[in-house]
């Protein structure tokens, strides 16, 4: 095995378009885990610790928006500005594992592995995050929704790295919730994070680990919408129990050695209603 270890964007870009087949590390959470447990044997690894173009952000007040490269470790996302301006995704990064382990993750990680309960996932789906991606002659665009195309699948060339995603800064009431087999350190049985978009008048719901990739809830956001006023965020117990009802339909979970499909449901209509009840005003 070979392992490449950049320290910045350009040699790490001319490393992978040398050997695409290569692996991507970044804070290694859940590459290790894999071949710890030989389930993955990688040729050649480039290593992007060290890249620290990809271990920056920036609050963009003109654009409204937070650009956060895909390096910068949850240990960051977990305090400010992020609680004060994207406090959905502070919720989700203190949930992400040890201490430790939130030191090495990161958002670029979790879009890379693409896993249905990746703990950042459903927030950059609920905010209409954008994902940033580069390869040594070109540079992209793509909404997460298009960006996520399956179980562990994306949108990624083999020659791109993801150099950061861009999130709106929505005013409103953000939250995330999520449900595991204990009380930490914990991978996903089910999550949801729901964000309210005041402005706009919007709700906008994602669930996480109930299906084959992130599922946002357009038909639930849509019902509440023709309910209610998003913006005045005074919903009651009766409309909550019934947009949680709705979002677990939307659901698409499976039975696996961690729960099943029917408690997975379940919860999603029960973090849901939470949710929800939380917003009010």
């Amino acid at each position: 095995m070979t392992v490449i270890v950049a320290t910045n964007l350009a040699d790490a870009l001319a490393a992978l378009r040398a050997t695409p087949e290569a692996r991507l590390l970044q804070g290694g959470t859940d590459t290790m885990v894999e071949i710890n447990f030989n389930h993955y044997k990688p040729e050649h690894i480039v290593a992007l610790r060290k890249v620290q173009e990809l271990r920056s952000y920036s609050v963009q007040d003109d654009k409204g928006v937070i650009f956060i490269g895909s390096g910068v470790p949850y240990q960051t996302l977990e305090n400010d500005p992020f609680l004060k301006l994207l406090p959905a995704l502070a919720q989700a990064s203190r949930t992400v594992g040890s201490p430790q382990i939130r030191a090495a993750g990161s958002l670029g990680g979790n879009l890379g592995t693409c896993s249905p309960a990746g703990d950042g996932l459903p927030v950059l789906s609920a905010l209409d995050a954008t994902v940033h991606l580069q390869s040594v002659d070109s540079s992209r665009e793509v909404l997460i929704h298009d960006f996520m195309v399956g179980v562990k699948k994306n949108a990624r060339m083999p020659d791109e790295i993801i150099t950061g995603v861009t999130v709106p800064i929505l005013r409103g009431f953000q939250g995330y919730s999520k449900v595991g087999v204990r009380n930490a350190m914990v991978i996903s049985v089910a999550s949801a994070c729901l964000a309210i978009d005041a402005s706009q008048s919007q709700v906008r719901l994602a669930l996480g680990a109930v299906g084959p990739t992130i599922i946002r809830c357009r038909e639930s956001e849509q019902w509440l919408s023709d309910q209610v006023d998003i913006a005045a965020s005074n919903f009651s117990g009766d409309v909550a129990k019934e947009f949680g009802r709705r979002a677990a339909l939307e659901a698409r979970p499976i039975d696996d050695h961690r729960s099943t499909a029917e408690y997975r449901r379940h919860a999603i209509s029960v973090l849901a209603e939470r949710l929800l009840l939380k917003a009010n005003s």
